[in-house]
Order: structure tokens, then C-alpha cells, then sequence
């Protein structure tokens, strides 16, 4: 298995003329499929709430998509299950699965009781999972309906990093519509996994089945950007990267002797991982010039291989004393999509301050950026958002999550 890796600027053509010109850089990483090279186990942990607040329906359904997904877990792989209230208890060992059977049934004795302490189970389940790593994928699904009353936010996020430094991702569910948004995205964020929205029960199994084939098509893990920038290019000092695609996240950077170091995670198959680097490049020559190299550092498990490199790529600009633009239609919608994304925090700042109108007009502005990136359902949620405000009106908490989720990614 190898890494696709392309690369592309929002404008190729730069005013050699100018002293400083600011260009996007658009990074696609993806896992070369290959049919001839065997799948990667599976080691999937859920980590499932079963605090009072789950009782009757919410807790029937989950346990329905959890029995479904047990089903469609194949002959080497490996599953654990944690549950959790305020307290946290394994139910279903971490083990190859062989008597699909026996797992059922001890997910389907969880009955509702007690409070929520999300990083009890988050403990529990992280410690499970290491036990099935070798030569296999490592997943978790964590669901709750709660705020972590019982529990540390800051311990929760400090599991977040210590799992992805053990090479897990951890994917975040939320029930209903009390849970924490906050801490839940940032868990997500911070375990380089994604974020699911489950606002009625009966939408339990659809979205374990969405996040089941995202991970199944995970070949590649651990994955680094590295790259270098030439002299006279430099970073733009505030939030220089940013993933825009398949979900939005700010990513941190780490500066190396010979460059810089941004980790990705997992690749998949059919499913491209976009980077933005914001950039400033100084005065050149006319003609192409060199003003970057990146290559993508990586695990592969199928091989029980650590640390692997792609090839280099070089990435060049035309410096043009007659500038005349070339704008990249596909990078200008990258664009778009992580400035829907800041503008949508920005008006979630203002309502948090108070200022309802100040709020109400950047969900506009972050409609129509929506809707310039053909992204007509977000500019639907995000526009609705926008005049409940302008109306005097509150948003509810359904609208609060539907308006952040849909500001990270594009509606299916």
C-alpha cells in the first residue's frame, strides 16, 4: 500500500514584481488502493454510555446499531466494549471475534442507571484497545447523550492525545441533543477521528454504519505531513493549516530543524484527506521557481511496517513579470469551505458574548459562502440559524449542533 499525494496552489501565476504575495496550498493524501493486498484487522472499542438519562428507546437503539455492527465485523478482527455511567466496566473483553453470539447478548444486558463520566470510559476503553494493537487498525466509537458532569474535561482531552500517541483514533457520537459539543468535537479533533450527530434515536444505526464504512476503508495510520519551505517563502503567523476536507479541523504544526511536522492520522482509500497551507512568498526571479518540498511519513499494517516515506514532491510557482492570474477552481472551493468553518465560529464567539446581531451576520456571511461552494444544504441550516437570530429568537440546542457540524463538513 502506498499514499497518493498531490498538490496544487489557489494561483500558480505570481506578480514577480510584488515584495510579498500570499498563496493557499492545497494537499491531497489518500491510500493507493490495491486489490492484491490483504485488509487490515480491524480493532474496534466502543465506549458506550448507559447513564439514567439513555433509558427506554435512546439505550434499545444504540444496542441495536451495536449488535448490527458486530455482525458486519469480519473473521480476524477484533472487538471490546466498555461501558459507562460515572463509573466504567468492560462488558465484552477485548478478543478476536469468533461467538458474535455471546458479544450480542452481553450488550444487549446494559440496562440505564446512574450519571456520566465520559473519561472514566474513555479510560477503560483506550486500555482495552491497546491490548489488540499489533498489526491491526485501531478505532474507537465513543457515544453519549450527556454533559461529562461526573467527569475532567481537560482528563478527557488528555486520553484524546495519549490514544493518538498509541496510534488510535477515536470517533465521537453524540445522542440527542444535551450532550457537550464542545468536548466531543475536541475529542474527535484531538483523536484524529470524526464526529456524528445523532439527534433521534431511530438515526442510531445509520450513523454507526456511516462511521463503520469510513473506518473500514482506513488502510494507512499514523500518518505525518512533512514538508520544507524554500528561502523568502514563509507561513502566515495566525492559523497557517487547516484540514478542509473530509471534515474541517485546525491543525497544529511542529517546527523541525529541517522543517515542519503535521500529523493526519489515518488515510483511507477512497476518501481524500485535503490540508490548506497558508503561505507568503517573497520576491523571485521570473520563471518557475521551487517553493516547497513535502513528502507524507506513515504506518503500514498490513506490511508491520512503521515510519515509511513517500516519495518527495516539489511544488512550483510561475513568477511573471506580465502577472496574469490562474486561479484553481478546486482549491478556491477549499477555500470556502474552512472560511464557512471560521465564520461559523466567529458568530458562535458573538452569541456566546451576547451579541445576538453580530452573530446573526456572520451565519450569513457563512451561508452565502455555502452556497458559493455549491453547498446548499449547510447554506440552508446556516441561513435558518441566521433569521431565528434576526427574529429575536433563541436557537435551540438541535439547531446549536446542526449549524457546528455543518459548518466542518459538506451534508450527505
Amino acid at each position: 500500500m502506498k499514499v497518493n499525494l498531490h498538490s496544487a496552489l489557489n494561483d500558480i501565476n505570481i506578480d514577480a514584481s510584488q515584495s510579498s504575495s500570499q498563496r493557499q496550498m492545497a494537499i491531497s493524501i489518500s491510500a493507493m488502493a490495491n486489490d492484491l493486498e490483504r485488509n487490515v484487522p480491524l480493532n474496534l472499542c466502543l465506549i458506550l454510555d448507559h447513564s439514567g438519562s439513555m433509558e427506554g428507546k435512546p439505550l434499545e437503539t444504540v444496542k441495536q446499531a451495536a449488535t448490527q455492527l458486530v455482525e458486519k465485523l469480519k473473521e480476524g478482527d477484533r472487538l471490546s466494549v466498555v461501558a459507562f455511567d460515572h463509573r466504567s466496566k468492560v462488558i465484552v473483553r477485548n478478543q478476536i471475534i469468533n461467538d458474535t453470539n455471546s458479544i450480542k447478548r452481553e450488550i444487549n444486558k446494559l440496562r440505564a442507571s446512574g450519571g456520566t463520566a465520559i473519561d472514566e470510559g474513555l479510560k477503560l476503553g483506550i486500555e482495552e484497545l491497546g491490548k489488540g494493537q499489533k498489526d491491526a487498525i485501531s478505532q474507537v466509537f465513543l457515544l453519549t447523550d450527556g454533559e461529562n458532569e461526573h467527569g475532567d474535561n481537560d482528563r478527557c482531552l488528555k486520553l484524546a492525545k495519549l490514544a493518538t500517541d498509541y496510534n488510535m483514533t477515536l470517533n465521537s457520537l453524540g445522542f440527542g441533543d444535551d450532550w457537550n459539543q464542545d468536548i466531543l468535537e475536541k475529542i474527535a479533533d484531538a483523536g484524529g477521528g470524526t464526529l456524528a450527530y445523532i439527534q433521534r434515536p431511530e438515526q442510531a444505526i445509520e450513523e454507526f454504519s456511516k462511521l463503520f464504512s469510513r473506518i473500514q476503508s482506513v488502510e494507512l495510520t499514523n500518518s505525518y505531513l512533512q514538508f520544507s519551505l524554500m528561502p523568502k517563502v514563509r507561513l502566515a503567523e495566525l492559523k497557517p493549516i487547516a484540514q478542509v476536507a473530509p471534515d474541517t479541523i485546525e491543525l497544529p504544526v511542529q517546527k523541525e530543524e529541517n522543517g515542519f511536522l503535521v500529523r493526519l492520522g489515518d488515510l483511507m482509500k477512497n476518501v481524500e484527506r485535503v490540508v490548506l497551507i497558508n503561505i507568503y512568498i517573497g520576491k523571485l526571479p521570473a520563471g518557475k521557481q521551487t517553493i516547497a518540498e513535502l513528502k507524507i511519513r506513515y504506518n503500514d499494517p498490513a506490511k508491520s511496517k512503521k515510519d515509511l516515506l513517500s516519495e518527495s514532491i516539489l511544488i512550483e510557482a510561475n513568477f511573471m513579470e506580465k502577472y496574469q492570474p490562474e486561479v484553481n477552481p478546486q482549491v478556491q472551493n477549499h477555500i470556502l469551505a474552512l472560511a464557512k468553518y471560521r465564520q461559523t465560529q466567529i458568530a458562535e464567539t458573538k452569541l456566546q458574548q451576547g451579541d445576538r446581531s453580530g452573530a446573526a451576520t456572520m451565519l450569513q456571511t457563512a451561508a452565502k459562502t455555502a452556497l458559493q461552494m455549491g453547498d446548499t444544504g449547510a447554506a440552508t441550516v446556516l441561513q435558518t440559524s441566521a433569521t431565528r437570530l434576526q427574529d429575536g429568537e433563541e436557537l435551540s440546542e438541535a439547531e446549536r449542533k446542526k449549524t457546528r457540524i455543518v459548518s466542518k463538513t459538506i451534508l450527505k
